[in-house]
């Protein structure tokens, strides 16, 4: 009781110190306490790296004076013995919103301008945005963080693709603002949404997103040397914060590559909050140099009782339960910088077990001290004053009963520059644990938790829960708990001393008036452990499973990614696509990634010998028109989004590559969606399922933009939009608009002078300099007309119609303009600008001279190409070969490819597919489709794979009964459908992976 009113006395006298020296007071006398406080006999962490024994930490004024075994302790100090005890740095949270309420998401139309004058043009870049103008102490949540044993926050406001600055704040519930605010700039905050507090339409993409954060730091630089004469407070405010932390919301693997990716074009090193997910690729997480800033979110275990519900459960999903809670030790183990935060949790009291569940995954115990003192400390630089407790430091620490990352450990106090925050009382005699007991011969277990803060007990007897209360005071419990007979509504009263740290002994008083002699033994730590788990057969109580990481990290990725081989394919019926035509049992030889032979009787010592007897090999297939392997494919928030690249947004991780290569494809061309006439710049890929997204994007690609017509981008079926244009007049003015002011904006760029960067002027410039292509969206003949003229005037020709319906009407004027037809083989009456359709338009073009490919435009449909072409032969009496041609070397040509793919011929790459039979039967399957050389596909391996999945499916499930057995929460299986993205797809979340 003594050290309970002297501790209450330091708290006491601690509360005159934040009260600021030159402000007046009438309060009566003024008295400042100045004396110091000493924590004696304590086992301290000064830091991750240096631990005391038997040690003193004096403080003062809120800060620590010296810390060590010879401590000098001045006289009138205040001291406390800590014995048994251990002291720790207090925690930060480099990532939070704590104090700042987060607008609501405004209602109305979509506008397409800004809303404020003298800032940016755009309402989601707010730079000039300061956190304390909105923040406001919140005691409530600041006492919740204080329990788990955090300090120091660093704060924002969580709205915008630029969000201004952060400001870092001492959880002290007992001093005000002018205290607690240790740096009210500390940090820039980025993200790739945009503002709540805005309808501004653009930008509705992550591809917008990071276009518009690109253009922004170029009119930043060309603010900053005085060229512009107009003031903008946002571009000021950025270039004003440049020297500050600069945080980035990615919250996915995906998307911190990509913040990544737009910070290294313009030297800026942003730290990232990931999303748990760094491991499936970790060496690239390496490769950026960021700090990590981890939200220790780990997902539940399913319920996979209902073997039906469990069925619909993917590979990857399950994974990630298993896998999520390695990712620190991964990060640490592979030398990556990274911090935690409490950031994302539905609840913050997880944080705690999530932590503790990364350690027994093997993270270590500095490791996890290091990420939540001395990382966030150095990069808000302020490894003088926090992380440690070294002098001159804080006196931000905790007082525990042991190490602080083991589960039974209790933190007593939360210290805040020199404040206690009373967490657990240490004072009280601590009773948590498992007892037994017995009344009339009636077996009891009671689980006491909480006994020195908030005092909880739960009651069983033959695995029925009693409904118990209790309360603890003075070594004095008092237990009411309902009797086992569950048809009566009838009480047990307990008193019962607990003096003995091993026992409570007392009296029971039954229902009847009874009394009896109480006595609960407590369990010894490892009983108590045996006692809370039914053992399954097969538990597995060894090293913690980890499903293997897999490249893609999902089902029927490779446990290491496949090299290149030496192939020699025997007796095929080889089609060349060149002018040798169909060779009957030819071989071909693959070496170094390319066709090195073909012909009869090849030999080489070297290769792996495939009989390909009665089998056909053909040039890999490839889809002009596609939209898998991205997380967005329409940026419509302006009529032109030429700045957009889907180089940006591919999804490395979709199954519809593997699903195509199944299919015998191995090149697409990604293509923006159709929501606007100028739209983004297009992706053209090989299919190489496991590699990284930058690795599936050719090697000196050549540049597509998409273009489009018609409905879509006049917005036919959207019911409120004020967009320009609403008519087809408008959208050749559109263009003729555009390329007039990309024309001026070449001239003044060729002419030295200087000139403001602009990234979508760039990119229509390179059109009009044959530097760049159009892939244009077409259906009616007037208007495919209409465009011709339009580049005929600007004196540049277009690429590709795609879709091209009606191309049939106009096939000699296409050929005139030199302008190629990608369609669809036989889709038609779909909409209403699709009437006129036919599915002998592939075949008339082609006979009027046009370069004509079959493409998809459909996840599905891409799957079987092969077949789509062979609709060319009975819709026009088209031949094998050439309809062949229009999935292979003529997507090839349409895409300037042609001398790289698309026929087989020695020296070209290597990405064949070999068919079971006539490559457009409907029988035949890919047995085979290699790309430079790698087999990304194998129909055995497939079949070995599936066998692998269900394996390791079972596996999972059985870890995830233990879970559920072991009494964990679970979370209900929810059946995930992949939304398959198509010309008028729009993002609905910017967050999307």
């Amino acid at each position: 009781m003594i050290k309970y009113y002297l501790r209450l006395l330091v708290l006491m006298c601690s509360f005159s110190l934040f009260a600021q020296d030159y402000f007046p007071s009438n309060s009566g006398v003024i008295a400042n306490n100045t004396n110091y406080t000493a924590f004696t006999n304590a086992k301290i962490h000064v830091s991750p790296t240096e631990v005391i024994d038997n040690a003193t930490l004096l403080i003062k004024d809120g800060k620590v004076v010296s810390v060590g075994q010879s401590v000098t302790i001045p006289k009138n100090t205040t001291t406390i013995d800590l014995s048994g005890k251990t002291i720790y740095p207090s925690f930060i949270d480099l990532y939070t919103s704590f104090g700042v309420e987060k607008p609501k998401r405004q209602r109305g139309d979509a506008q397409y301008g800004p809303s404020r004058s003298g800032f940016y043009w755009n309402d989601h870049i707010m730079p000039e945005q300061d956190v304390m103008t909105s923040f406001k102490y919140d005691k409530k949540s600041a006492s919740e963080l204080l329990n788990l044993g955090f300090g120091v926050v660093n704060t924002h406001f969580p709205d915008g693709v630029v969000r201004g600055t952060g400001a870092l704040i001492a959880l002290n519930n007992n001093a005000d603002n002018a205290m607690r605010i240790v740096d009210g700039k500390t940090s820039q905050h980025f993200s790739f949404s945009k503002s709540a507090k805005s309808n501004q339409s653009y930008p509705s993409s992550i591809m917008g997103s990071m276009a518009l954060l690109r253009q922004m730091y170029n009119d930043a630089k060309w603010y900053e040397a005085g060229n512009i004469d107009t003031k903008d407070l946002s571009l000021e405010a950025l270039n004003k914060n440049k020297s500050l932390l600069q945080i980035f919301e990615a919250g996915s693997r995906l998307n911190l590559l990509r913040a990544d990716k737009v910070g290294d074009a313009f030297n800026i090193q942003y730290t990232i909050l990931g999303g748990g997910d760094e491991y499936e690729r970790i060496n690239e997480i390496k490769a950026t140099n960021a700090t990590v800033i981890l939200p220790l979110d780990f997902q539940l275990a399913y319920d996979v009782d209902d073997p039906f519900l469990a069925s619909t459960l993917s590979l990857s999903d399950m994974r990630s339960w298993n896998q999520e809670p390695h990712n620190p030790r991964l990060l640490a183990e592979n030398g990556i910088n990274f911090t935690f935060t409490t950031h994302g949790l539905k609840s913050k009291k997880s944080f705690s077990s999530n932590l503790m569940k990364a350690i027994e995954m093997g993270l270590s115990k500095q490791k996890a001290l290091e990420a939540l003192t001395t990382v966030p400390a150095s990069l808000l630089g302020k490894s003088d004053v926090l992380g440690t407790l070294k002098a001159g430091s804080y006196a931000n620490f905790l007082i525990t009963d042991g190490d602080i990352f083991e589960k039974k450990t209790k933190l007593y106090e939360n210290w805040v520059q020199g404040t206690a925050n009373v967490v657990s009382d240490m004072t009280k005699n601590d009773i948590d644990g498992d007892y037994k007991f017995q009344l009339n011969g009636t077996d009891y277990e009671l689980s006491v938790s909480g006994s020195t803060s908030k005092p909880n007990a739960t009651i069983k007897s033959n695995d029925n829960s009693l409904g118990t209360k209790m309360s603890y005071k003075d070594d004095w419990v008092n237990l009411t708990f309902k009797t086992a007979d569950s048809t009566k509504k009838e009480f047990v009263r307990v008193v019962a001393n607990a003096a003995n740290n091993n026992s409570l002994n007392g009296k029971a008083i039954l229902p009847n008036g009874n009394e009896l002699l109480f006595n609960a033994i407590k369990l010894k730590q490892k009983d108590a452990d045996k006692k809370g788990t039914k053992k399954m057969h097969g538990d597995i109580e060894d090293e913690p499973f980890m499903s293997p990481i897999t490249y893609p990290n999902l089902a029927y990725g490779f446990t290491e990614k496949p090299k290149s081989e030496v192939l020699l394919f025997k007796n095929a019926t080889v089609w060349t696509n060149e002018k040798e035509g169909i060779l009957e049992n030819t071989d071909v030889l693959i070496k170094d990634g390319k066709i090195a032979k073909i012909g009869k009787n090849l030999s080489n010592k070297n290769a792996k010998v495939i009989d390909a007897t009665g089998k056909h090999i053909t040039a890999g297939i490839i889809d002009e028109h596609s939209h898998i392997a991205a997380s967005s494919i329409n940026e419509g928030g302006q009529n032109s989004s030429a700045e957009v690249t889907i180089e940006d947004v591919l999804d490395d991780e979709s199954i519809d590559i593997y699903r195509n290569l199944a299919g015998g494809v191995t090149s697409i061309q990604i293509l923006h969606g159709s929501a606007n006439p100028i739209g983004g710049r297009s992706a053209i890929i090989k299919l190489k399922w496991g590699e990284s997204a930058e690795n599936l994007i050719y090697d000196n690609s050549p540049k597509f933009i998409k273009f489009a017509l018609g409905e879509n981008v006049k917005q036919s079926r959207v019911r409120r939009n004020s967009r320009f244009p609403q008519s087809r007049m408008g959208v050749e003015q559109v263009f003729i608009d555009y390329f007039t002011r990309a024309k001026a904006y070449d001239e003044l760029k060729k002419s030295g002078k200087p000139y403001r960067k602009d990234i979508e002027m760039e990119t229509l410039a390179e059109i009009l300099n044959s530097e760049r292509f159009i892939s244009c969206h077409s259906y009616v003949q007037s208007e495919i007309n209409m465009l011709m003229k339009v580049a005929e005037q600007f004196d540049f020709k277009i690429n590709t119609f795609t879709h091209i319906l009606e191309g049939y009407k106009v096939a000699d004027k296409m050929k005139a303009h030199g302008v190629g037809g990608s369609t669809f083989s036989d889709w038609w009456a779909y909409k209403y600008e699709v009437n006129d359709a036919i599915p002998y338009n592939a075949a008339i073009m082609h006979n009027a001279g046009v370069t004509v490919a079959i493409n998809s435009d459909d996840a599905e449909m891409s799957r079987r190409l092969n077949q789509e072409a062979a609709k060319s032969v009975k819709y026009g009496s088209i031949s094998e070969e050439d309809a062949w041609k229009f999935v292979t070397l003529n997507p090839a040509k349409l895409l300037h490819l042609d001398k790289r793919v698309g026929s087989l011929k020695v020296g070209k790459d290597a990405d064949v597919v070999l068919w079971s039979d006539h490559p457009m039967s409907i029988y035949a399957k890919a047995e085979k489709t290699i790309i430079e050389g790698v087999t990304y596909f194998d129909l055995e391996k497939d079949k070995q794979m599936r066998e692998a999945i269900k394996k390791e499916k079972s596996e999972l499930i059985n870890l995830m009964l233990q879970d559920k057995n072991k009494g964990l929460k679970t979370q209900p299986v929810k059946k995930k459908e992949d939304k398959l993205l198509h010309c008028d797809s729009m993002d609905n979340e910017h967050t999307a992976h």
